[in-house]
């Protein structure tokens, strides 16, 4: 048997959250602080940061600065190159059409939805108005894609 202190903690892959609103970014980050997972997390706050996070350009040429995320939280509602199109762009790039893309936006257009969902996203949450709902949206969003799911090994690949 081995002794309990041996075995490492588990380490999570990480969390990679592009989203321009610092209000829904920092309640994102306190209900995560009251998680028992440790997430490491990544934030872009538009999509064009998020493509240059991706694929290793402008500010994120060195690979361990933006390492490759196991999970891609994604608004969908960014300035400059919107969501849309950063889901379109990850989906079609063999290299990172693995990673699991959540949509986490206000649009409940039914259009969106379903552009989203042919475009290959794992899954598309509203984002709650309701503080309580909005606490509750997030803790099942953490304890299914980094507790119970498997997500891809967090490796360093070039985009």
């Amino acid at each position: 048997m081995i002794p309990s202190s041996v075995i490492s903690p588990v380490q999570h892959p990480l969390l990679l959250i592009v989203e321009d609103s610092n209000e829904d970014f920092e309640a994102f980050e306190r209900f995560m602080r009251q998680s028992s997972l440790a997430i490491p997390v990544y934030r872009c706050l538009n999509g064009d940061e998020a493509l240059a996070f991706l694929y290793h350009t402008d500010r994120y040429t060195d690979p361990e600065s933006a390492p490759r995320p196991g999970l891609i939280l994604l608004d969908l509602n960014l300035p400059g190159t919107d969501g849309r199109e950063v889901l379109r762009r990850i989906k079609q790039d063999n290299n990172l059409k693995s990673v699991p893309v959540v949509i986490f936006t206000t649009s409940n257009n039914s259009k969106d939805i379903e552009a989203c969902y042919q475009q290959g996203v794992n899954s598309y949450i509203i984002k709650p108005m309701d503080f309580g709902l909005l606490k509750r949206s997030i803790q099942t969003l953490l304890d299914y894609w980094f507790d119970i799911t498997m997500l891809p090994k967090n490796s360093l690949k070039k985009g």
